[in-house]
């Protein structure tokens, strides 16, 4: 689904490109993941799936966690699949010591100050369409190393379509009939 794994798969590639950048491994950053719906949930199985250890997740109530008993099974999968099962508060409390944060949810939601509370040299991917969770420029402005954008009118566009090629190429040349990670 392009929604899931394609995003996934981009993200992943955008993130081990940015890190080599940065001169930070995947296993020892804190990556804030905001939005826990099919693209944010695809992201997150995939970054583990790639080694990262250190990953939050947040919807629109704030971290996710398993204090809540409003969780849908989707998303009590990524409070397991995290080992975030204590953790409270809200994107902002998450994004205090991040290295990373990547948007998939609404605009809007992130501000200057809240990026300038990440370690330094972070990685910025506010992916929301059409209105990213901060602009590009402002998330430079707060100290973002690397940012990357949903949007196609910017460069460094982070979008689900730039995998089909070389994805669906590999999975024909396998003749493979199921596509999982």
């Amino acid at each position: 689904h392009d929604d899931q794994h394609g995003t996934a798969v981009v993200v992943g590639a955008a993130l081990i490109n940015a890190l080599k950048i940065t001169g930070k491994d995947l296993k020892d950053i804190k990556i804030v993941i905001n939005g826990a719906g099919a693209a944010g949930s695809a992201i997150t199985k995939f970054l583990i799936y790639l080694g990262a250890l250190n990953i939050i997740v947040c919807d629109r109530n704030g971290i996710l966690n398993a204090f809540d008993d409003n969780l849908s099974p989707a998303k009590k999968e990524l409070v397991e699949l995290t080992k975030s099962h204590n953790k409270k508060g809200s994107l902002a409390d998450a994004l205090v010591g991040a290295d990373c944060f990547i948007g998939v949810s609404v605009g809007n939601v992130v501000t200057k100050e809240m990026l300038k509370k990440m370690n330094k040299d972070f990685i910025c991917f506010p992916l929301a369409n059409p209105v990213p969770e901060i602009a590009p420029e402002l998330a430079k402005k707060a100290g973002a190393k690397i940012v990357g954008t949903g949007l196609s009118n910017i460069p460094n566009q982070i979008n689900n379509a730039l995998a089909f090629p070389g994805l669906f190429k590999g999975i024909l040349k396998e003749r493979n009939k199921q596509f999982d990670y």
